[in-house]
């Protein structure tokens, strides 16, 4: 079943469909191989998008970010941020950002990002294919965009219905999954 967000979701569950979860957050693992940690867009796993070089897909969010309100100076300290947390917090001072701009591009910024990072990296993207059809889960319990403000361990976590935050990762990575996939199939 083809899930393209929250209400999708929300309402495939309440036809019956019974959803099977994959629940991140974080991005180190305890023995540095790859598994649900590829997920985060803190992974270091360098691609490259029109000529420039993107550390982590972080880097590259906040830098599409800063280059979507014109602020040259931001994107050039985001692209030489040692840290996707430094990229993080760069990325909220971009200057004459506007709230509903960022977020009529955010998603798609993240699935274009995530389609480059799984996609040049082939470790990576075997393991995203391996997911099949799960329900990519941010449960990251202090992100209500990005993830769904839960975390992993808390009983709301397996209900869609339950949850405050939209999941936003998640979701781009499921769109970025099936952009693989068909590009698989065609291939």
């Amino acid at each position: 079943m083809q899930i393209d967000g929250l209400d999708a979701l929300k309402s495939a569950v309440s036809s019956g469909w019974v959803a099977e979860f994959l629940f991140f957050w974080g991005h180190t693992p305890k023995d540095h191989r790859v598994d649900k940690h590829v997920l985060s867009q803190w992974w270091p796993a360098t691609f490259i998008i029109d000529g420039q070089a993107y550390a982590t897909a972080e880097h590259y969010m906040m830098a599409q970010k800063a280059e979507l309100f014109g602020d040259r100076d931001t994107l050039d300290a985001i692209l030489a941020a040692p840290a996707p947390s430094q990229a993080k917090k760069l990325g909220r001072l971009v200057k004459n950002y506007d709230d509903e701009r960022w977020i009529a591009h955010r998603f798609d910024v993240a699935v274009r990002g995530n389609l480059a990072k799984f996609g040049q990296n082939p470790e990576l993207r075997d393991w995203l294919l391996a997911t099949g059809e799960t329900v990519l889960v941010e449960a990251s319990p202090v992100d209500s965009i990005w993830g769904i403000g839960l975390a992993a361990d808390d009983k709301r976590a397996g209900d869609p219905h339950a949850w405050p935050g939209l999941n936003l990762l998640g979701f781009a990575l499921m769109k970025t999954r099936q952009s693989l996939r068909t590009k698989e199939r065609a291939a």
